[in-house]
């Protein structure tokens, strides 16, 4: 718990540290964010602590982010991935096809929806998504590309297990930074 509350207040200290956030305005000491955490960006602190494994507290935070924000894309992916980490499937695949009928062209909601068919076994569908991904991507992201290929392996050889825990799936996010899952399929 001790471990928690100190990531925690690492991360709100972190947030205040972006770009531009101790610049002087009126007030000579200009410090956004330190008054309280109703100020973070909660989509920015879900993603810290889904980088640290905190996948409850991160859902907590995309949470609040959509309170905030409202259900958008962004905010849809997030909630969909962290569930996704918590092995809520049915909710995260919920999440994640809402995100990618708001934003056809969002690449990193279609792999992660590809992520969770590959949990769910549904590897047919789970490789026509990652081909959507692969081509909204338009083949720039490594980590989308390498879904591609084991999803394309797994429905060319189904009973083929020992490739997935070498190279698990990998969820993506929009912008820099990734989420690794490692698959039991």
């Amino acid at each position: 718990m001790h471990k928690t509350v100190a990531l925690l207040l690492g991360l709100s200290a972190l947030a205040g540290c972006g770009e531009g956030a101790f610049a002087p305005k009126d007030d000579p000491v200009f410090a956004p964010g330190v008054a309280g955490a109703s100020d973070l960006d909660g989509l920015l602190i879900g993603h810290r602590l889904m980088a640290a494994g905190e996948y409850e507290l991160a859902l907590r935070a995309y949470t609040r982010a959509a309170g905030q924000q409202g259900l958008n894309v962004d905010t849809l992916s997030a909630l969909g991935s962290a569930n996704l980490k918590l092995g809520r499937l049915n909710q995260a695949e919920r999440l994640l096809r809402r995100a990618v009928e708001e934003e056809p062209d969002f690449a990193a909601a279609w792999n992660n929806l590809g992520v969770i068919l590959m949990e769910r076994g549904k590897i047919i569908e789970a490789a026509q998504v990652f081909r959507r991904a692969f081509a909204t991507d338009s083949g720039n992201s490594d980590e989308i590309r390498d879904n591609l290929r084991l999803a394309l392996a797994k429905l060319e050889d189904p009973s083929n297990t020992d490739f997935q825990e070498n190279e698990p799936f990998q969820l993506v996010r929009r912008g820099t930074g990734d989420f690794v899952l490692l698959s039991t399929l």
